[in-house]
């Protein structure tokens, strides 16, 4: 699947006497932000913004090349439990693991996004791409809130969930979301819980 500007190409290679045509299924707009820029402007990622910077990363998501950012809302920070994101905003190390973790190494249009399809994201981890009805799915989840927002950069995908890493997870929160979450149930009743956080 071949986009210009998100835009898909239908038809391509149509020749004329004096060049070639390609048809394509939108009109592309000027784009004149990078993906930091976006980020700067838009009141819905305001927790995002403030995290960012926390996290050094504002060089990168202004800097040329083509990434794909999958931006959590103000709304996906609001989901975690705020001990979570305290500790997480606390800790630079687990914070840009994180925000990492929400970067693709490549510019991703939706139309151009295949289900079945892993994607790396900068910290090394991967994304599984699938779909549920005629939504694209991350990690199982139809989580995307608004797609293909383009920068000079990259391209920027909304999401209305957050994408924490095992990387940025204490022992106690992965041990919960595992096999041995009854094991975390018997360090918790015998006063062992700070360990593992």
């Amino acid at each position: 699947i071949v986009t210009v500007n998100c835009a898909r190409l239908l038809k391509a290679d149509h020749h004329a006497t004096n060049g070639v045509v390609h048809v394509i299924d939108k009109v592309i707009a000027t784009t004149t932000n990078s993906i930091q820029q976006i980020i700067e402007t838009e009141e819905s990622l305001e927790t995002l913004r403030a995290a960012v910077a926390a996290s050094d990363l504002t060089s990168l998501l202004e800097s040329e090349g083509q990434y794909t950012l999958l931006a959590p809302t103000n709304k996906a920070f609001a989901k975690i439990p705020q001990e979570t994101l305290n500790r997480i905003l606390g800790d630079p190390e687990a914070l840009r693991d994180m925000l990492n973790h929400h970067i693709l190494k490549s510019a991703m249009c939706a139309e151009a996004i295949i289900a079945g399809l892993t994607m790396e994201t900068l910290e090394g981890t991967t994304l599984d791409v699938g779909c549920s009805g005629e939504e694209l799915t991350l990690n199982g989840k139809p989580i995307i809130a608004n797609k293909d927002v383009l920068a000079t950069n990259g391209v920027v995908h909304f999401v209305n969930e957050l994408l924490i890493p095992d990387s940025a997870k204490t022992l106690f929160e992965l041990a919960q979301e595992s096999e041995v979450s009854k094991s975390t149930d018997l360090f918790r009743q015998a006063g062992l819980s700070s360990h593992l956080t």
